[in-house]
């Protein structure tokens, strides 16, 4: 559910979108990207592979991609070992 916050007595209001990460509930600001959700994980985009509502989201992609209310994403991040 997208709604507006601000600051107290500033005057400035910012959307907010709701969004799914890996079946935990998240608010994001309104026009978040998969890349800035990515960083505000702290997780390296050359390191995870991205759903979006079931569809891959390909990389080259991840900075195009703006999140919206209600999106379902899920976050998988690969591991080396040997």
């Amino acid at each position: 559910m997208r709604r507006c916050v601000g600051g107290r007595g500033r005057g400035i209001s910012r959307g907010v979108t709701d969004i799914v990460v890996n079946g935990r509930s998240r608010s994001v600001p309104e026009d978040t990207t998969v890349a800035e959700l990515i960083a505000e994980l702290g997780l390296q985009a050359e390191h995870v592979a991205v759903e979006r509502n079931r569809t891959i989201v390909p990389r080259a992609e991840h900075a195009r991609t703006v999140l919206q209310d209600g999106d379902r994403i899920e976050i998988v991040t690969f591991v080396g070992g040997g």
